[in-house]
């Protein structure tokens, strides 16, 4: 039996329904806009939002996060706080609000060019700045204050932490409110001692993480990285029996829980009308009828290996020529984080690759690649999933990568293929999909050929069985570990 909203709602009921649960995260689930002189609601595209966003609908709890949209402030209804989602709404969106300085030295500064880069194998150098440290330390103060004043019965309230912009947040709430139940997950991948050891306040880093009651981690790998440097750092004891740290006579377990999807929505969208009438338009807007399609859809982030993949194209191109006019390469691949230098730096490679191979190889009507940096509601994108014959997900290093089982999920007519990178945490579940190295392009563009070509029959036995994996391991079993092992947690004396 899989798990659903309703066997979710249910396990709430009956072992959780004396807990109100506080989500926190830095990025909000909906955001407001003016529109046409009106005020807008839109769902961010974010695997992450979407995800923990059915997470919430079920437990009727509240989601602290920041205000990010132009109009947030004038759609609040109740001082800094509306309910959501708009159409029916199911649980408490509480804002808060982080001046520009605050916003550039806690979220572009150390969180993404500090913790972001530690974190990732991507060989981009981390920038330890004390300023911004100090900032991110009062801003996890701020949404500790925030959070603080949601919470009435501290023995009956779980806290959820999301991420890596909180890593002192668990320890400020517990020493608050001792009674209060406090998890966090980290959603990018936890790097070893050796690298970790070289951030100035690593120390401090650990101590605020071991103020959960429990954090988790996409993978054991990961898990064991976090124990091995927290042995040899911190005056702690790592149990590998229980897979739990003690520190201060305090248990934090650390336990892995692998991160999905909402299978169910995402089916659904690509079934509906509105997909099926944006496929007609997409393919007669980019003249895609009769070809073939590539799709890769990320963020412009240094770790999703986007400037290895469009070299890749260009070698594709070079070496089986026959799929000149036969085969369109579309890179979704909204900007972001562009205050930081080396997101320029990437943004700008990109675009420098598109010139060339377009250049090179574009016939009459016909481009080879085309680089579309608009903002695509998730529901739009699974068009593009629907549309695409192969998927391109050659991350360098990834801690999940939802996008590659958004693909799966959409598929529902049994075709596509995926091309996963061995250095994304879904690769360890989705062992059907065509292995690609990252570092290797001439591998990543013999891949994409050997998928084209590949009968049609074998393709659908791959993919039929990553949909019955992430259809079974969706975001609604993911909830219930992880709310079930805080159940069995131990209370506090």
């Amino acid at each position: 039996m899989f798990w659903d909203q309703g066997r979710l709602k249910k396990l709430i009921e009956d072992r959780l329904s004396d807990f109100h649960v506080i989500l926190v995260s830095n990025r909000e689930p909906y955001m407001h806009v003016y529109k046409g002189g009106e005020v807008e609601i839109i769902m961010p595209a974010s695997g992450m939002a979407i995800a923990l966003d059915s997470l919430m609908q079920t437990t009727s709890g509240t989601w602290v996060a920041a205000g990010s949209g132009p109009a947030d402030r004038e759609a609040c209804t109740h001082g800094d706080s509306l309910m959501v989602p708009p159409q029916d709404p199911k649980y408490k969106l509480r804002r808060l609000w982080l001046t520009r300085q605050e916003e550039r030295d806690y979220y572009y500064g150390f969180s993404n060019q500090a913790l972001w880069p530690l974190c990732h194998l991507a060989y981009i150098r981390p920038r330890f700045d004390p300023g911004q440290w100090e900032t991110y330390k009062a801003v996890n103060r701020k949404f500790a204050e925030a959070v603080l004043s949601e919470v009435n019965e501290p023995q009956h309230t779980i806290v959820f932490i999301q991420d890596y912009h909180f890593a002192l947040l668990p320890r400020l709430l517990k020493e608050a409110e001792p009674n209060l139940v406090v998890s966090q997950f980290w959603h990018i991948p936890w790097p070893n001692y050796e690298i970790f050891r070289i951030c100035p306040w690593g120390r401090e880093i650990l101590d605020g993480l071991l103020g959960n009651d429990l954090l988790g981690f996409h993978l054991q790998y990961h898990c064991n990285n976090f124990f091995d440097t927290v042995d040899r750092t911190l005056e702690a004891r790592v149990d590998m029996e229980r897979f739990s740290v003690f520190r201060q006579e305090k248990e934090t377990r650390v336990w892995p829980f692998p991160i999905s999807i909402d299978f169910g929505r995402f089916e659904t969208w690509a079934r509906s009308p509105f997909t099926d009438a944006l496929i007609l338009e997409l393919r007669h807007r980019l003249n895609l009828g009769g070809v073939k399609v590539g799709l890769g859809v990320d963020r412009l982030d240094y770790t999703k290996g986007i400037p290895e993949r469009l070299e890749a194209i260009n070698i594709f191109f070079r070496k089986y020529p026959q799929y000149q006019q036969r085969f369109i390469f579309i890179q979704l691949g909204p900007q972001s984080r562009l205050h930081i230098p080396s997101y320029k730096q990437l943004n700008a490679l990109v675009d420098s690759w598109e010139e060339e191979i377009n250049s090179q190889y574009a016939q009459g009507r016909w481009k080879p690649l085309i680089l579309l940096k608009d903002h695509y509601t998730q529901e739009q994108v699974v068009a593009f999933y629907r549309l695409a014959d192969i998927m391109l997900v050659n991350s360098l290093h990834d801690g999940m990568n939802l996008v590659a089982k958004e693909y799966v999920a959409s598929r529902i007519d049994g075709g596509g293929a995926l091309l996963l990178s061995p250095f994304t945490g879904a690769s360890r579940e989705l062992t059907s999909a065509y292995t690609v190295n990252p570092y290797n392009p001439e591998e990543i563009a013999d891949t994409i050929f050997q998928a084209l070509e590949d009968q049609p029959e074998n393709k659908a036995a791959r993919l039929a069985a990553m949909r019955a994996w992430v259809q079974e391991h969706n975001i609604f079993q993911w909830s219930a570990r992880f709310l079930q092992a805080l159940i069995h947690l131990p209370k506090e004396d």
